[in-house]
């Protein structure tokens, strides 16, 4: 339904948890290198319990190769405390990129800066400065759902008859 990019991710258990999280939501998982982890990692593998097996996982040697591939457009969202512009004002379609940086240093400014419409945020109170990136990519998986929830549903139904 969704391609979730994390670039640069740096702690095991975030990755698990969102790869949990793609497996429920039918979303593709890129890991953009360098991680923090190996992606055998043990950590990974216990947040993502036993939906690791079943992620679509695609995993890239660089950002720019990425990008090479996935240039931006109006069908990619990146989500930064860089930002005023709020999530659930972003237009959400099936397929679209939802890109997240490193836990401690975020997407690359400058990325940022070139393309500002592509930018959102979450909000968040005085007295934070950020999310957990697993929180963070479910907040905003999840209202990317939300806005296609319909055709979802028929994926849902069709599974679940299958079984």
């Amino acid at each position: 339904m969704f391609n979730i990019v994390l670039v640069e991710p740096q702690i095991p258990q975030n990755t698990g948890t969102i790869g949990r999280l793609c497996v429920n939501l039918g979303a593709i998982l890129h890991l953009v290198r360098p991680l923090g982890f190996d992606i055998d990692d043990k950590a990974v593998k216990r947040a993502g319990l036993d939906y690791w097996h079943k992620l679509d996982l695609v995993v890239w040697d660089s950002f720019e190769q990425f990008l090479q591939a996935h240039p931006v457009d109006n069908h990619t969202h990146m989500a930064t405390t860089k930002t005023d512009r709020l999530y659930w004002d972003e237009v959400f379609e099936a397929g679209d990129y939802i890109l997240f940086g490193a836990e401690t240093k975020g997407l690359d400014e400058k990325l940022l800066l070139k393309h500002p419409d592509r930018c959102m945020t979450i909000p968040m109170g005085a007295n934070g400065r950020s999310l957990n990136l697993g929180v963070s990519v479910g907040i905003v998986a999840y209202e990317a759902l939300k806005q296609n929830y319909e055709g979802f549903e028929k994926i849902t139904i069709v599974n679940k008859e299958a079984k």
